[in-house]
């Protein structure tokens, strides 16, 4: 078994190898990736040092797994050339997620929908991912009619330098490189992508496009407001989903504490509910605030966080390759 992590010095590359070695992935090789003017440098995984090698190198390698953390652009260009080789790439990027050729996976919703022939996997954005997995059930008993997201968003999602650009206004340092058109400390940026022409953001409408390739159903009304906020540890949502059929919240509850990957925590009256501080590190999807929406029948409240380096992009991606070896899908 040979598996590449490319976008290897990231942070979300530096989480994938994390998550690799605390669910004790079997492999004989292991191939660091990344830019060539990272390439000769050396990162340490599991007590050994491993040299960083460049795209084409890794390619001519042929490893049966590529987790790739490295930008649409870069994917567009290596991800076929992978595939070439017989590597199944696992992408994090938002470059294959709407191709109608390409599977869009969370394990637990629709691993099921891989095939042997699938070379490129593409990983959904970390909002979404956290999202379904908590209404995916919901959905199988209910049936969503429409949701209402809100999100409010780690600087991590960014990457390196937001979080230094964060840390360096926490100290009053303004005139370094500034990630975001404002400042992000003790600010929130309703804005996280670029902008399109019908108002949305390219990550909102990632959210509205996702959820329902993900479970299936063009039908579901979906409508996002995506926040950045100072924090890191994880994102958090604010969900309003509104069924077709009633629902009965002791139903709801059971539902989420047996679904697998989701951690339910409300319990109010001792402040217990899901924070950013607490998802940190952790690979579930932490689910609380559940509540009727008052102004309307058939309709639920929840509040959705968790961490997204983690089960948002490198725990996901890790369970794919480990759902494709289970069953046998790669060999």
């Amino acid at each position: 078994m040979k598996i590449a992590v490319v976008g290897a010095t990231g942070l979300v590359g530096q989480e994938i190898l994390k998550v690799l070695e605390e669910r004790q992935v079997e492999f004989d090789e292991l191939y660091l990736v990344a830019s060539a003017k990272s390439v000769g440098q050396k990162i340490k995984f599991k007590g050994s040092d491993y040299t960083i090698i460049g795209m084409e190198q890794a390619v001519a390698l042929a490893a049966d797994f590529a987790i790739f953390s490295a930008g649409g652009n870069t994917s567009l260009e290596w991800a076929p050339k992978f595939a070439e080789k017989g590597t199944v790439v696992i992408d994090n990027s938002s470059a294959w997620r709407m191709d109608p050729t390409k599977k869009l996976i969370v394990p637990e919703i629709n691993g099921n929908a891989i095939e042997p022939g699938d070379k490129i996997i593409a990983n959904p954005n970390c909002s979404t991912i956290q999202m379904v997995l908590a209404l995916a059930p919901l959905h199988t008993k209910y049936k969503i009619k429409r949701i209402v997201v809100s999100t409010y968003q780690s600087v991590t999602g960014t990457g390196k330098d937001a979080v230094q650009q964060m840390m360096e206004e926490r100290q009053g340092i303004t005139n370094g490189m500034k990630v975001y058109p404002h400042k992000i400390d003790m600010n929130a940026l309703p804005h996280i992508d670029s902008f399109m022409d019908n108002g949305y953001t390219k990550e909102e409408m990632k959210m509205v496009h996702e959820t329902r390739k993900i479970l299936n159903d063009q039908t579901i009304g979906v409508t996002s407001t995506t926040v950045r906020i100072p924090t890191i540890g994880g994102h958090s949502e604010a969900v309003n989903v509104e069924f077709y059929s009633d629902f009965d919240l002791k139903d709801v509850r059971n539902i989420l504490e047996d679904a697998p990957g989701v951690i339910v925590q409300d319990d109010v009256k001792n402040n217990v509910y899901p924070m950013p501080i607490t998802s940190h590190g952790k690979d579930e999807v932490f689910v609380g605030r559940l509540r009727r929406d008052e102004s309307q029948p058939n309709t639920l409240n929840m509040w959705i966080v968790s961490d997204n380096l983690r089960k948002g992009a490198a725990t996901n991606a890790v369970q794919i390759a480990e759902f494709l070896i289970e069953k046998s899908v790669v060999s």
